[in-house]
């Protein structure tokens, strides 16, 4: 198999992961929810998000159509630069690693422009897929799913702290998905093996 092809398919199975876990979510729990995998340290606690990973967002209307074309503009510059490493023949590690950012990117953006369309809310009950009376919004402004959760530590910041003092403190409190997995673990795998991902590359 080809490395292109490779390529291809590891995205495809991350979109197919991804999109498939946040599909059963939507189905089956409402906002709220949460199924304890490993007691009060990870579980899956459904949210919903209007913005970028690990719940960030960015304000009213505009700010989600601006977050949806970037997306967009993000997507077709990362699948130009990935099919140039694939060309050049780059280090198999480093066009892992893009392919996964590409494809938490779009599965993300998958959220934002149809999830609005084909589901009802999920505030009062799960959600139903393309339901009679029509989705809960429009084109690009669904919201992204999130469902993983990890609060390994919780306690509180000491009196005497001087930020925060005697608020909760919690790691890891983001909620995130696949998607923003793929995306978190591939820039690390740059981050850390740059050297050998790099060398050689003109």
């Amino acid at each position: 198999m080809s490395t292109g092809k490779k390529a291809v398919l590891f995205i495809i199975l991350i979109l197919i992961a991804d999109q498939i876990l946040k599909i059963w979510v939507k189905t089956h729990m409402q906002i709220g929810d949460e199924i304890h995998i490993f007691g009060n340290r990870g579980m899956l606690h459904f949210i919903e998000n209007n913005g970028m990973a690990f719940g960030m967002e960015m304000g009213g209307k505009a700010g989600k159509i601006a977050l949806s074309v970037f997306r967009m503009i993000a997507i077709a510059a990362i699948g130009w630069f990935l099919s140039s490493l694939i060309h050049k023949k780059a280090h198999l590690g480093l066009i892992f690693a893009v392919s996964a950012i590409l494809a938490g990117a779009a599965g993300n953006l998958i959220d934002s422009a149809f999830y609005g369309m084909i589901f009802s809310e999920s505030y009062t009950s799960a959600a139903v897929m393309f339901p009679p009376e029509g989705g809960y919004s429009s084109f690009l402004m669904g919201r992204v799913v999130d469902m993983f959760y990890f609060p390994v530590i919780q306690t509180q910041w000491p009196d005497w702290s001087p930020f925060r003092p005697g608020e909760s403190f919690i790691f890891f409190r983001p909620v995130f998905n696949i998607a923003d997995s793929a995306i978190t673990c591939a820039v690390i795998s740059i981050l850390i093996w740059q050297k050998k991902m790099f060398h050689g590359l003109n």
